[in-house]
């Protein structure tokens, strides 16, 4: 069975291409160059591809910092230090917040690149690392969000009218990040080669204040 695994090279989508992996697909490696300021993610997810065993992986360059928006795409500051022991935001409703790390539609954009991609190489599955456990925040990153893809991917695809359209597989959804780095090195991920720092330096060393690098590192350091 062939899927396509959306990988950018960080933990969690690292630990989905080896689970697609393992169970036996063919695993075809998608990441994107849309103008993320850590875009070292993109050297250790060709990596990991390559050691993992994907039988292709393509980059696809999307500017969105044409539109901007998010810290990520945009020169807006990152936050740091907001993520406690326990893995929660410090401050007043900032649990309930959408973090200015949010690319606006980005998983929305990503998605109908994988679905082209899986229609051209008649892969069945589209394999991605989606979390809703773990705080992100993000809108697109809800089982309910991926369910709703689901069926407007089933309508607007020639595949999908035929009664053949990829299935999407989001593994990770319903884990916490510990337990993702406990799937992780039970798969042989490279877990000290895989990249989630928002905002790193020069060299592309990790900040350790970000969000992500503190959720991380809380997790890795409990597993």
């Amino acid at each position: 069975m062939k899927a396509i695994v959306l990988l950018s090279g960080g933990l969690d989508s690292s630990t989905v291409l080896a689970w697609a992996k393992a169970e036996g697909r063919e695993c075809f490696a998608l990441s994107f160059d849309y103008g993320q300021r850590h875009r070292i993610e993109l050297e250790r997810a060709a990596e990991i591809a390559a050691k993992i065993g994907a039988v292709e992986h393509q980059v696809l360059s999307i500017d969105l910092r044409a539109f901007g928006g998010s810290a990520l795409t945009a020169d807006i500051e990152v936050p740091k230090d907001r993520v406690n022991g326990h893995g929660h935001l410090s401050g007043e409703g900032a649990q309930d917040a959408i973090p200015i790390t949010y690319v606006p539609a980005r998983n929305t954009i990503f998605l109908s690149f994988a679905l082209a991609f899986a229609e051209v190489r008649e892969a069945e599955e589209i394999w991605l690392g989606i979390n809703a456990i773990d705080y992100s925040g993000y809108p697109d990153c809800r089982p309910e969000y991926l369910t709703a893809f689901q069926r407007m991917a089933d309508l607007a695809t020639k595949a999908g009218v035929e009664g053949h359209g990829p299935r999407f597989v989001s593994p990770l959804a319903e884990l916490g990040k510990v337990e993702i780095v406990r799937k992780a090195r039970e798969l042989g991920v490279p877990v000290d080669r895989t990249f989630s720092c928002y905002d790193p330096a020069d060299g592309g060393v990790s900040c350790g204040r970000c969000d992500s690098c503190i959720l991380r590192a809380n997790a890795i350091a409990e597993a």
